[in-house]
């Protein structure tokens, strides 16, 4: 949870800094929360023997901007937080979604991979 909500927490400083629109802000705060609803009823399905939510269908929640969301419902609900290959899928699902985000808010990355895909 801390993780989480020290991403946050640089988020809004890098909004109030104006350096990230708000509108970025916005849209990991909305995904995270409905990431946060979709790991709730995946869990109340598993503790009910229901039908869940696919694996899949999470990992694409939480590489779309939900995973704090995702992060926060595994400690709180202790969901998918045991099972090895999800986690690991998980986090490199953060991994990607951080590393498209630094892409977006640093210029000189997006200027050289621009440079880099211009000369092939």
């Amino acid at each position: 949870m801390i993780f989480a909500t020290s991403f946050f927490a640089v988020m809004f400083a890098a909004v109030v800094s104006d350096k990230l629109p708000s509108f970025v802000l916005i849209a990991y705060f909305a995904m995270s929360m409905a990431t946060f609803v979709v790991y709730a009823v995946d869990k109340s399905a598993a503790q009910r023997n229901q039908w869940r939510t696919s694996e899949r269908t999470l990992h694409l929640f939480g590489i779309a901007g939900g995973w704090p969301g995702a992060l926060i419902a595994q400690g709180l609900f202790r969901h998918k937080s045991a099972k090895r290959s999800f986690r690991s899928v998980f986090w490199l699902t953060v991994v990607l979604n951080c590393a498209a985000l630094s892409i977006y808010l640093l210029p000189d990355i997006t200027g050289t991979a621009k440079s880099l895909f211009n000369t092939f």
